[in-house]
């Protein structure tokens, strides 16, 4: 006697039967079971928010900074050796510590330092703004070097 999953010449003939009830009997399972409803104290173990979760606002001025400011100091505003460090310079004690008077000297620029005037380039205040508010999270410790995540 031939065992039904021996091949021979009636082999799909035996086994495709065999393979279509398996696959009905699954199917089904499938579609009457009810999904559980999901363990909130799971799901949040396993999916904390990121550290550095920002405001949409601050979010945008990292991808401003990124673009227009990055090139010269450096990735996260710690500067090089030819600019100095923003998120230095933000701070209450550094040289440019008020909104105003970032805004006016990334306006202007400092052609003496090799600094473009962004606003003679088409750079808007409220990009400016966005980027001083990035600065002053990363002058501030609350917010560390990388890529920040928006908060919902």
């Amino acid at each position: 006697m031939r065992h039904l999953y021996t091949r021979g010449p009636c082999f799909a003939a035996r086994i495709v039967p065999v393979l279509l009830t398996l696959f009905g009997a699954a199917t089904t399972a499938a579609q009457n079971s009810t999904p559980a409803a999901p363990d909130s104290a799971y799901f949040h173990s396993y999916h904390v928010v990121p550290r550095d979760t920002v405001s949409q606002e601050v979010y945008d001025g990292w991808k401003q900074f990124a673009l227009d400011c990055a090139r010269c100091h450096g990735d996260w505003g710690v500067g090089t050796s030819f600019a100095p460090a923003l998120v230095e310079s933000v701070k209450p004690g550094g040289t440019i510590p008020t909104q105003e008077l970032f805004i006016q000297t990334v306006c202007a620029g400092r052609a003496d330092k090799g600094m473009p005037a962004w606003c003679a380039l088409g750079l808007d205040i409220s990009k400016m703004q966005t980027m001083h508010a990035y600065l002053v999270e990363r002058a501030s410790g609350r917010m560390g070097p990388g890529r920040p995540a928006v908060r919902d």
